[in-house]
């Protein structure tokens, strides 16, 4: 009896890790993986920013950039390790597209083209945590979701006030 107990428990250890694995849904999955990619893009563009900024206040928000999604990446990491997902370590094609050409950019016209994309991004990372919220099932996800909305909508009003205050001064 001892046997069959210890090899049932053995059994079990094997089999549950899978099954927690398949708890999450694919939509989830593909959910943190965006959010991931979309956290590696800010913090790669916040780096450059803070080095090609010429504007004050753009440069600023390239520190912002980095030091608040390296926290919410951080957080996702351990959400995504809690539930087996494994997360991607590169960027979008699209993110490393507009990396590219804004290194080729200087001065005011990096300063535009960075706001603009940052204008962009958080008006589509908002909707996408809103949609996902709504959806979810999965409550660590959601508690995840409802911490970052309130950083992201941070973001997404300060790019809007930046490039409306670069619009003004071209």
């Amino acid at each position: 009896m001892r046997r069959f107990t210890t090899s049932l428990l053995l059994a079990a250890s094997l089999v549950l890790p899978a099954v927690a694995r398949a708890d999450v849904a694919q939509e989830d999955k593909d959910f943190m993986n965006e959010a991931a990619q979309g956290g590696m893009a800010e913090v790669k563009l916040g780096e450059l920013a803070k080095t090609k900024a010429e504007n004050a206040a753009v440069k600023s928000f390239g520190e912002r950039m980095v030091t608040d999604h390296t926290k919410v990446n951080d957080q996702l990491k351990t959400l995504a390790t809690k539930k087996s997902v494994t997360l991607p370590t590169d960027l979008a094609s699209e993110d490393q597209k507009l990396y590219d050409d804004l290194s080729k950019k200087s001065g005011a016209d990096f300063d535009k083209a960075y706001m603009d994309a940052m204008e962009k991004d958080h008006d589509k990372d908002i909707a996408a945590f809103q949609k996902e919220e709504k959806a979810t099932k999965d409550k660590d996800l959601k508690s995840f979701i409802k911490k970052t909305l309130p950083t992201l909508k941070t973001h997404d009003k300060m790019a809007h006030a930046d490039s409306e205050k670069l619009t003004k001064k071209m």
